[in-house]
């Protein structure tokens, strides 16, 4: 008999279940506050309390998997350390184009010639000697490097000698983006490469910080890690690509609600500290999105379920709309320390500060804000001004301590987006606080810090409440609206009668609107979603009620929903998908474009042969590297072919393969067949 640890580390929570393999059972579950300064006490927390509430030994853990929000919210925040990007054979409007000078945000650009042609050849020669001066100009300002090269899919031999350049001259991490996806569109695959190379030191630290604790307890079980398709992989491939990791959490989600409920056809909607993300279940299965993860604005070339992600949580941002005579409320995107959190450690700080400003009936503009440092974020290629203001933050203060002038404002909010400092202020988990729905941390305070954002004037000079209790009525409000609109974002774009038509502007059409409040007049609507929803995250109890009753569906919260990602994370099965181009530049000549470069046949079948033979085995090893057992291999074949002045023209093929497996564990079953999700098993996502 195994047990399956399952840790899922989020904005807020970090989660822990012991699963007993024989019996498909939940043995133990905890949850702990994420701690950013060092992920492996909130990780130890929920881990050591998930075995002691289970009763098993440390030792006897068989397999432990990882899921995480961590990629999905820094990309949705636009956070993340400083890279480079080095562009072989692109000009300017390569540049410009699937929001890539976005996704850098200033960071550098490496332009050298180089690249080659949509057949394979070397266009241009590679100017090495262009890269090594600019990567010694850069020195140790950047944290990695992204390397995208023209054509790379064709021919990965520039990417390949710029990485080995990079890595001899810094020693610093590199990724190119053939090794990311065998599509097309060079400024995709750049901006793909550039949010991974972002996200390598973050994922680094979770990693290493959960190994630090297994091996710390006596767990000596192999390390999965959930993907964006809710397949698993190895924490040590994870490391080189943590860019598959976004929407893993969500991914876990999934799986997890599947496990718990049964439901074939569903909407699964997760709320955590910092977004909600959506996904349709249908015959027991979501969707994969055949153009790539989309989180945070950027469309990247990842293979995740089609999932949308919205920046939205129980700690999301509230801003006050001030235009208008009645002014409003917007939540998110961006994620916040609830005061009643931060005062849990910094109590008599934030007291202190929220008393002093409520003494006075005037409200400075950063009353009731504080910011923190962050520990392990790479500071290179700041500014002076960004350094002087990072310097001033050595612990949590008052917001309005840490900078001297409006200029420092966005110094700071540069450093904010950097993860070098985090914001508190009131967020919906402390209007939840403050209606008695959640007591988890300091009540007090966040009761202080609503009163005085309700102090704050609208457009007519107004308050915009009357005191804490009617605003927090309105933050969560407020959370019941955004979180309708997501879900019916999601629905619109899953049914198939709105196909082409924008799900923003349906979900929030005046008709949808009136259906959904059932308008009765000279025109009677009705609107409600006719499948049910699946509320998932600690906080879907405290929200999703009212959710269900505006959408007019069935709201199904099950036992576990707080933790499903944790569930979600040990339910899956390592699956590794390659795929390869076969092309015909001339008549009676078949190039296929094989991982070591191209290579040209006389013969169309001998050449999609030898494709298949490459990335059969290529797939296979990534599998067993990946942590795969008993695998099964399948291979699939796309022609393109058009018919010229009657015969049949071979214009090129696609190769896709695809290994997949059951995770190793520990210690194995004597039924090797008896794995707690065969691969046949309904709770397979993809």
């Amino acid at each position: 008999m195994a047990y399956f640890l399952g840790v899922d580390t989020g904005g807020t929570y970090t989660d822990a279940v012991i699963l007993d393999e024989a019996a498909n059972r939940i043995l133990g579950k905890a949850k702990a506050l994420t701690t950013r300064h060092d992920l492996a006490v909130g990780i130890g927390g929920a881990v050591d309390a998930a075995l002691a509430a289970s009763g098993i030994a440390a030792a006897d853990v068989a397999l432990v998997s990882l899921s995480t929000t961590l990629a999905t919210n820094a990309l949705v925040e636009g956070q993340g350390g400083r890279v480079a990007l080095v562009a072989i054979g692109f000009d300017d409007d390569d540049l410009a184009r699937a929001g890539l000078a976005e996704a850098l945000k200033g960071d550098p650009v490496i332009r050298i010639t180089g690249g080659h042609s949509h057949a394979g050849l070397e266009a241009r020669p590679l100017d090495l000697a262009a890269l090594t001066a600019a990567v010694a100009e850069l020195g140790a300002s950047v944290m990695g490097y992204a390397v995208a090269g023209r054509f790379a899919t064709r021919n990965p031999a520039h990417e390949v000698a710029v990485r080995t350049a990079i890595r001899q001259a810094t020693g610093r991490p590199v990724t190119c983006s053939h090794e990311l996806s065998a599509q097309l569109n060079g400024p995709k695959r750049a901006l793909t490469a550039v949010l991974n190379a972002r996200l390598i030191g973050m994922i680094d630290r979770l990693v290493a910080a959960c190994e630090r604790h297994l091996a710390l307890v006596g767990i000596a079980a192999p390390l999965m890690v959930v993907r964006g398709d809710g397949a698993l992989i190895s924490a040590a491939m994870v490391r080189e690509r943590p860019i598959e990791t976004i929407l893993s959490g969500p991914a876990a989600s999934i799986v997890g609600a599947r496990w718990l409920t049964g439901a074939k056809d569903a909407l699964v909607s997760d709320i955590g500290g910092t977004t909600t993300d959506v996904a349709l279940l249908k015959d027991g299965l979501p969707e994969i999105d055949p153009q790539g993860a989309r989180v945070g604005g950027f469309r990247t070339m990842v293979e995740a379920v089609a999932m949308r992600t919205t920046g939205l949580g129980g700690d999301s941002e509230v801003h006050l709309l001030t235009e208008g005579l009645t002014g409003g409320l917007r939540l998110g995107p961006r994620r916040l320390i609830p005061v009643s959190l931060l005062a849990v450690d910094h109590g008599p700080m934030v007291h202190t500060a929220l008393d002093r400003w409520l003494s006075t009936e005037t409200a400075g503009e950063f009353d009731g804000r504080f910011v923190l440092p962050m520990a392990g974020a790479q500071a290179g290629g700041l500014t002076a001004r960004e350094e002087t203001v990072l310097a001033r933050i050595t612990t949590a203060m008052p917001l309005g301590q840490a900078l001297t002038s409006r200029l420092e404002a966005a110094a700071l909010e540069r450093l904010v987006a950097r993860g070098l400092v985090m914001i508190s202020g009131v967020t919906p988990s402390d209007a939840s606080h403050v209606l008695g729905r959640l007591q988890a941390w300091d009540g007090l305070a966040a009761e202080k810090a609503v009163r005085l954002l309700a102090r704050r004037r609208t457009g007519a000079g107004e308050r915009f409440a009357d005191g804490p209790e009617p605003l927090a009525r309105r933050i969560v409000d407020q959370v019941t609206q955004q979180t309708a609109d997501c879900l019916l974002e999601a629905a619109f774009a899953e049914d198939p009668g709105f196909a082409g038509e924008d799900p923003v502007t349906l979900a929030r059409h005046r008709l949808t609107t009136a259906g959904l409040h059932r308008h009765r007049g000279v025109v009677e609507l009705t609107a409600r979603l006719a499948v049910p929803v699946i509320g998932l995250g600690a906080s879907a109890p405290s929200y999703y009620g009212a959710v269900g009753e505006r959408l007019g569906c069935d709201m199904i919260l099950p036992e576990h929903a707080g933790v499903a990602n944790a569930i979600g994370a040990v339910a899956g099965q390592v699956s590794q998908r390659v795929s390869g181009l076969v092309t015909s530049p001339a008549q009676g000549r078949f190039v296929a474009h094989l991982p070591e470069g191209p290579r040209a046949w006389g013969d169309r079948d001998a050449a999609l042969d030898a494709m298949e033979t490459a990335l059969r085995a290529e797939a296979e090893a990534r599998a067993r590297l990946a942590g795969a057992m008993d695998l099964r291999i399948e291979a699939s074949r796309d022609l393109r072919e058009v018919d010229i002045e009657g015969q049949r023209m071979f214009v090129e093929a696609t190769v896709t393969v695809t290994a997949s497996g059951r995770p190793r564990v520990a210690r194995e079953a004597a039924d090797p067949a008896a794995a707690l999700f065969p691969l046949d098993a309904p709770t397979r996502p993809a």
